[in-house]
């Protein structure tokens, strides 16, 4: 089983092509839309690393294939900037999620 990284910069690529994860760099909606069908199509990829500005950028994209199909893993990853997430995201997603304040 192989991890596939979709980016949204080179220097994120290259760190993971680094550690042996292949992948491509997309920067518009329909790239985006493509490089997702030609990594779903294969079925040795297990794991589908994004970055998080797709997330944020494209989330009905990201949504709707995480929503239609169990396979395979969708996971938002930071970049070189580092994460767009507040410090304390873990915590209110345990909240949200829970319904308790912790």
């Amino acid at each position: 089983m192989k991890m596939y990284l979709i980016s949204d910069n080179v220097d994120t690529l290259t760190g993971m092509r680094l550690a042996g994860v292949e992948g491509c760099v997309v920067h518009e909606r329909q790239e985006l839309k493509e490089a997702l069908e030609r990594t779903l199509e294969n079925p040795q990829v297990g794991i589908i690393l994004l970055t998080e500005k797709f997330g944020r950028e494209f989330p009905e994209i990201i949504d709707d294939v995480r929503l239609n199909r169990k396979f395979p893993l969708l996971v938002e990853i930071p970049d070189r900037h580092g994460t767009g997430r507040r410090p304390d995201f873990i915590t209110a997603y345990v909240n949200e999620a829970i319904g308790l304040k912790l």
